[in-house]
């Protein structure tokens, strides 16, 4: 039954980075509850491949942030946003009934406002262009 469990855990967390890939090109889809969801799975089921999504490039440093309550940076949020209405914008204009072009309007504007009161994350590294003020000096008569 363990083995089975375990299994069971692996597909389901197999299952959920696949929607979370989909959520990332379809507005309707969540990509952080599933990207969540699968590192809880993979947790269960195989400490490698939770290993492998937690430094996982695209996922890895997305999923430590939202954890620790970090947030997500402005470009991914500017990204999402963007794509966000993007698509739905399209989906509106193909879509002919006015109730399930409000129903569209209505979830864009939702997630917007959701995207927009999750915390911003700032690097703390600084760009190399940028220069760092010193304090070490002290002012000698």
């Amino acid at each position: 039954m363990k083995k089975t469990k375990k299994i069971l855990f692996l597909v389901c967390g197999s299952l959920c980075v696949l929607l979370a890939i989909l959520g990332m090109f379809l507005p309707v889809l969540p990509t952080t509850p599933f990207l969540l969801l699968a590192s809880f799975c993979f947790a269960r089921s195989s400490t490698r491949v939770n290993k492998w999504l937690l430094s996982n490039r695209w996922f890895g440093v997305y999923i430590r942030n939202y954890r620790e309550g970090r947030g997500i940076t402005l470009r991914h949020k500017v990204i999402a946003i963007s794509l966000l209405w993007l698509t739905i914008g399209y989906a509106v204009w193909v879509v002919s009934f006015w109730w399930l072009k409000l129903i569209l309007f209505c979830i864009a504007v939702g997630v917007t406002y959701h995207l927009t009161k999750i915390k911003t994350f700032k690097s703390s590294t600084p760009k190399p262009n940028q220069i760092v003020e010193s304090n070490s000096h002290e002012e000698t008569d």
